[in-house]
């Protein structure tokens, strides 16, 4: 999604578990995996410096994480086609709300987060959207399911793909549903002067 809006970015990995803890809200999980996230990738910048494709250093960071609830309960990624199934029966006919927390953090000079001067605090925030699937019967689930497009996603389905024909309505953010809100996002690097405006020509 960056990439359609013209924004450069590189990828820089946080290795980080990400399993849910016994107990642990949804809206806790994504503060405490979006802060770890960001941790790791600006320990990461401390130990090796900007990344070598990233030719102008690194003027920002942005580390975000989607999840799907439903019944006050993550539904995270399946592990296999099965898990999909049981995930997507269910999702299927009901609406359930989708979160996504970002954390965008404005480098210091040089791109290493021991750069001259205080660290400012990042900027964070939480996008919730509500999804509705319609009705679908287990052939329609387990052909989606067995196609394999939402074995890497939370809710076992992607509402950019395949997986549309099930979205019947989204109420907040659909690229959020995608997995990052970019109205949101926009407005919060035009905040943290990480774009002078946009869009850019």
């Amino acid at each position: 999604m960056l990439g359609s809006l013209g924004i450069p970015f590189v990828v820089l990995p946080a290795d980080i578990v990400e399993d849910v803890v016994p107990g642990e809200t949804p809206l806790g999980y994504l503060e405490r995996i979006a802060s770890a996230k960001l941790a790791a990738v600006r320990a990461r910048l401390e130990r090796e410096g900007p990344p070598a494709d990233a030719p102008a250093g690194v003027a920002g960071v942005l580390v975000a994480d989607t999840t799907v609830v439903i019944d006050d309960s993550i539904v995270g990624k399946p592990a296999d086609v099965a898990e999909a199934v049981d995930t997507l029966n269910r999702l299927v006919g009901r609406t359930h709300t989708v979160f996504t927390r970002y954390l965008l953090w404005a480098c210091p000079a040089g791109g290493r987060p021991s750069g001259s001067g205080p660290a400012s605090p990042p900027i964070g925030r939480t996008v919730q959207s509500q999804v509705s699937l319609r009705s679908a019967n287990a052939k329609e689930v387990l052909a989606y399911a067995a196609s394999g497009e939402g074995l890497d996603k939370a809710g076992a389905y992607a509402a950019q793909g395949l997986g549309a024909f099930l979205v019947e309505a989204v109420a907040g953010s659909y690229t959020n549903v995608v997995g990052l809100p970019v109205c949101e996002l926009v407005s919060d690097l035009l905040l943290g002067g990480l774009l002078d405006s946009f869009p850019m020509a």
